[in-house]
């Protein structure tokens, strides 16, 4: 039984019939401070009922209240206060904990329903820059969360290989390319050639056209044409695949634009027997003004197909191959507009499943104030960043602990650890900007600190050598920073729910700083290696500890090292 259910019985006994179980267990709220108990029951709402003073209330409540479970219940004002029997408590989260290691707080809510996960979503033929990294590492930790929950999550990095952009591409290579140049250093050059094209087609109507019609031919089949592009896309995923392996992210489809290339004639065909499709200007329109939407563009005048056409072939393809039970798009927040209409033409095709779809956005990166943007060069490519970060807290292990074995290797964890738990903490409707100095840092809200207080865990237990004894545990708490401790670690389950519920790896982010701060409290005030009648008690507190702030890590793509 949870300690809100505890409070709710205890407090339907002593209401006589008044509220509701479901009514009282939503009325019952956390003290702002522990001093003021670990649950509260406010009686305002009684007063009208019982026409008495919310005061009164509440201390006729404390008087009536079975106190079995609880340390104590008092009165206090219009607030019934109960503190939890501490010991009794601690000693059964902390053998959960212990019992169930990895496994505490996993669930089997989703009972093995698939959920592909759109994620990451970089476009061949330009670097892999910061820009790509917030739907990279999101989406990664979603699928954890989601896996932990009992959910079958389905990695698929739908590549950014097909549209106008190529065809202009093509027109540059066409024009100024060199096959032995680009082969030397593919993504720098292509760069090249894209911001220089981008450019002139600005200035240059026909240089625009030009590359409508080499994107037609790709669409239309020409061996030109897409022997190129293949070879564009063939040179960028040697590249991604490179920074993947650093960020340690894997993926179970690669299913960019192009397979879907040859499904968008069915989709066509679909509305049009549906009757949904109209012509506007000679374009080919599904009129969505019931859904307070602009019209969505199925096909432009010169028959080229959109985006949208694409995704309407994406999620109806992904529907029939994985029947899933939620499908998880994580992209920028300034395709909000494109995911509603995607949504809006499924529904009027009569696909009630579009409900289970959901666009996971976020905010953007910017760096020193001002966006990315590969079309006017701005870019800083992500593996230098990675690259960088790593030398930073390779730095910082050095002066910390020079005697450490596996620098090295703690130094990538670390240092790419910090780059993706900064942006994971972030709450993923707001942007941040990318400031390595502050990601890297051992000190404040960062994935090192929380790493360096598991680690300094670790380390007690090594120097403890002292296995704890499961079968005869007996936990006292004895100071009140165990006790935040251990509330700590009995909300790990429901942190876990609340991140799934809401899409937002933030939670567990937070979560993971705050008891990071509350077992270096801890450290600071406890002799945790006396030995006295307790140690084996602060052994468990802390072993129980380190799991879960290793499991809470681990949901967020982020290593723990033993050592630091």
């Amino acid at each position: 039984m949870d300690e809100k259910q505890l409070v709710s019985q205890a407090l339907s006994a002593a209401l006589d019939g008044n509220l509701g179980a479901e009514q009282i267990t939503a009325m019952i709220e956390k003290p702002k401070s522990s001093d003021l108990g670990d649950l509260a029951f406010p009686a305002f709402q009684l007063a009208k009922t019982l026409r008495k003073a919310p005061q009164a209330i509440a201390a006729e409540i404390a008087e009536k209240i079975d106190t079995t479970g609880f340390e104590k219940v008092i009165a206090v004002g219009p607030y019934v206060n109960f503190f939890l029997d501490k010991n009794a408590t601690a000693s059964a989260v902390i053998k959960n904990v212990l019992t169930e290691g990895a496994q505490y707080g996993a669930e089997n809510i989703g009972q093995g329903g698939n959920v592909p996960v759109d994620m990451s979503a970089p476009n061949i033929a330009k670097p892999f820059s910061i820009g790509h990294l917030r739907s990279t590492v999101i989406g990664d930790s979603i699928a954890k969360i989601y896996e932990k929950l009992g959910y079958q999550p389905i990695k698929i990095n739908h590549l950014g290989d097909w549209g106008k952009q190529f065809g202009l591409l093509i027109t540059a290579y066409k024009k100024y390319g060199d096959e032995a140049t680009i082969t030397a250093n593919p993504i720098d050059e292509l760069l090249k050639l894209y911001v220089q094209i981008n450019a002139e087609a600005k200035e240059d109507p026909a240089v625009d056209e030009e590359g409508r019609e080499w994107f037609l031919k790709m669409e239309q089949g020409d061996e030109e044409a897409l022997r190129i592009w293949k070879w564009f896309s063939d040179v960028s995923l040697i590249e991604f695949n490179r920074i993947y392996d650093k960020l340690g992210v894997s993926f179970d489809h690669y299913m960019g634009e192009s397979f879907y290339s040859d499904k968008m004639d069915a989709i066509v065909d679909d509305l049009e027997s549906k009757n949904l499709l109209h012509e506007s200007k000679g374009a080919l329109i599904v009129d969505l003004e019931k859904y307070n939407l602009n019209p969505a563009l199925i096909k432009k005048t010169d028959g080229a197909t959109l985006y949208i056409t694409r995704d309407l072939a994406t999620a109806v393809y992904r529907k029939n191959t994985f029947n899933f039970v939620k499908s998880l798009y994580v992209v920028g927040g300034e395709q909000a507009n494109h995911f509603k209409q995607l949504k809006a033409v499924l529904k009027e095709e009569g696909y009630d499943w579009s409900d289970d779809m959901t666009h996971i956005q976020f905010g953007m990166v910017t760096q020193g104030g001002k966006k990315f943007s590969t079309r006017k060069g701005h870019v800083v490519k992500l593996e230098m960043a990675l690259d960088e970060a790593v030398e930073r807290a390779e730095k910082q292990i050095e002066e910390k602990n020079p005697n450490l074995a596996n620098k090295e290797e703690v130094a990538q964890q670390v240092g790419v650890g910090a780059v993706k738990f900064y942006d994971l903490k972030t709450d993923r409707n707001n942007g941040y900007d990318f400031d390595l100095d502050e990601m890297v840092s051992f000190e404040g809200e960062t994935g090192p600190y929380v790493q360096y207080a598991h680690a300094r865990i670790q380390s007690i237990l090594r120097k403890a050598n002292r296995p704890v004894d499961l079968e005869n545990l007996s936990i006292t708490v004895s100071d009140a920073e165990a006790w935040e401790i251990v509330k700590f670690l009995k909300e790990f389950p429901n942190i876990v729910k609340r991140a799934a519920d809401n899409y937002e790896p933030s939670v567990i982010a937070k979560y993971a700083i705050s008891l990071a701060q509350a077992f270096n409290k801890y450290y600071a005030h406890v002799r945790i290696l006396e030995d006295n009648a307790e140690l084996d008690s602060r052994l468990a507190l802390i072993s129980a500890t380190a799991i879960v702030l290793k499991e809470a890590l681990r949901l967020l793509g982020v290593a723990a090292p033993e050592n630091m």
